[in-house]
């Protein structure tokens, strides 16, 4: 007879396209994220949790269908309704700005900070969870709003440490790009060819001019062999949006080439003279470049750049994207900039979805694992990732002696545990401690309670001294020294301020 195998063990591995974070993650995260946050109450922005779930209703541009109800989203139908996991920040705030709208003050500034779920395909980097910081006001039509967001964004990324000179904020206007749209001759309502000009020009960061004019084109092919569909252009269209979308294009200076390849100067204004929309959208990007300017933000830090369009469909006319310009080595050992880490602009049509009347908005986004990764490119992220000091234990029977010591030190705002493990094998808690990353070690046998005294050592210095040291100055053990009980607060201050 066959034995039986029990009951499956399930497999311990994280979800594809998800991740885990540890310790000194979640720790560098929070601290940039508490950086972030007093930046923005200090502009009077107040914070705002929603669900983790909406109704997919509520977010609107996923809508499922019969074949694919999850695209896009993590959704499921539950009493004939439909939810899913949020895919951003901005969907919820619209529901909410509608939802409260008789409580809320108009204008309403909030800021969000938590994670989104988008049903992706994953890739190195690209997780189907990730964190993101918002800011946003809703109900103010002036670009004031939008300029504000810029200056606060340009604050907050100095506050947590990107300097100036390693960042610049660009700043275009969607109706800036309807303008020359119009002009090169793709219709208003032709919605489908606008949106892959859209998506087309956001990505000329990763695919370059070649790639964009394929995706302009007939389509384009990547490597894995995917292909996708084109705008299906003709030339001058073409080479009009693509002198446009390049980056730091401006209202001057702008070079396009004809079919026989001869580069043509060109001043966006005058391309724009016959577009109403366009010419709209030029004025507001110079009154938000003025605004900026009066409170001291100069072309260093936010200036007007055209490529700029973000991706989303929903933007109505300013956008801005945070730039970090410093370089970095890519997988392949390339050097290049480190790139966008936030984005944003007006979506003046979203909360109408829900109202029915126009509700003006404006926002930021930040992507927190790309503004972490930056910052520790830089080593400038949170750096003290020290573990708490351990207070061992010598005899199992005195653990309330261990706790009191414990306690001592966390009532001294330092962080301490006691080891809770079997304190049998003595080298096995110096072992945890290491583990642990901690930075001390309390000792207390039966000889140093009677003289009311710890042994306190100094695990930094002594992982130094077992690499460098002879043995004669090993054995001499200046890492580890007694001192009495009521001096051990100190004692370990003086080891963590010598880092």
């Amino acid at each position: 007879m066959a034995k039986s195998k029990g009951p499956k063990r399930p497999r311990a591995a994280t979800p594809k396209g998800f991740r885990d974070y540890f310790g000194a993650e979640v720790t560098a995260r929070n601290a940039m994220l508490a950086r972030i946050a007093e930046v923005y109450q200090r502009y009077g922005f107040d914070p705002l949790e929603t669900s983790a779930v909406e109704t997919v209703e509520a977010l609107g541009k996923f809508l499922p269908d019969v074949d694919r109800p999850n695209e896009g989203v993590f959704a499921w139908e539950e009493d004939s309704d439909w939810l899913a996991l949020r895919y951003d920040l901005t969907a919820p705030l619209a529901r909410v700005a509608a939802q409260y709208r008789s409580d809320l003050p108009s204008p309403y500034r909030r800021y969000a900070m938590g994670p989104v779920w988008r049903n992706e395909k994953p890739g190195p980097g690209r997780f189907r969870q990730f964190y993101q910081c918002d800011a946003d006001t809703v109900g103010a039509a002036s670009v004031a709003a939008d300029a504000e967001i810029c200056a606060m964004l340009a604050d907050a990324l100095e506050a947590v440490g990107i300097e100036r000179g390693d960042y610049v904020i660009r700043v275009n206007n969607r109706k800036v790009l309807n303008g020359v749209m119009e002009v090169a001759g793709i219709a208003q309502d032709d919605l489908r060819t606008r949106g892959i000009v859209l998506r087309a020009i956001d990505k000329i960061d990763r695919l370059g001019p070649e790639g964009v004019r394929a995706l302009l084109g007939k389509g384009r092919k990547d490597e894995s062999g995917d292909f996708t569909e084109g705008a299906d252009l003709d030339h001058g269209a073409i080479a009009m949006i693509i002198a446009f979308a390049l980056p730091n294009a401006s209202q001057s200076g702008f070079v396009m080439e004809n079919e026989s390849g001869e580069a043509l100067e060109l001043s966006l204004r005058e391309i724009l003279e016959h577009s109403l929309e366009g010419k709209h959208g030029l004025a507001e990007t110079d009154e938000i470049i003025s605004l900026v300017r009066a409170q001291g933000y100069g072309e260093d830090r936010i200036r007007m750049d055209t490529s700029v369009v973000r991706g989303l469909g929903y933007y109505t006319g300013p956008v801005y994207e945070a730039e970090l310009t410093f370089e970095i080595t890519d997988e392949k050992g390339r050097p290049r900039q480190f790139g966008s880490v936030a984005g944003g602009g007006r979506y003046d049509d979203l909360v109408k979805r829900f109202t029915g009347q126009s509700v003006p908005a404006t926002g930021v986004s930040i992507g927190v694992d790309r503004l972490l990764a930056a910052l520790a490119a830089k080593g400038r992220g949170e750096t003290d990732a020290s573990g708490p000091v351990v207070v061992t234990v010598m005899d199992r029977d005195r653990m309330a002696d261990y706790f009191a010591l414990v306690n001592t030190l966390r009532k001294a705002g330092i962080r301490a545990e006691p080891y809770l493990g079997n304190p049998k094998n003595f080298g096995n808690q110096l072992k945890y401690a290491d583990k642990r990353g901690a930075p001390v070690a309390i000792i207390q046998g039966e000889d140093e309670r009677k003289r009311k005294a710890v042994q306190v050592k100094d695990l930094i210095l002594g992982a130094k001294i077992a690499q460098e040291a002879t043995v004669e100055e090993w054995k001499s053990q200046p890492a580890q020294f007694e001192v009495p009980v009521a001096e051990m607060v100190a004692a370990v201050r003086r080891i963590l301020d010598r880092g």
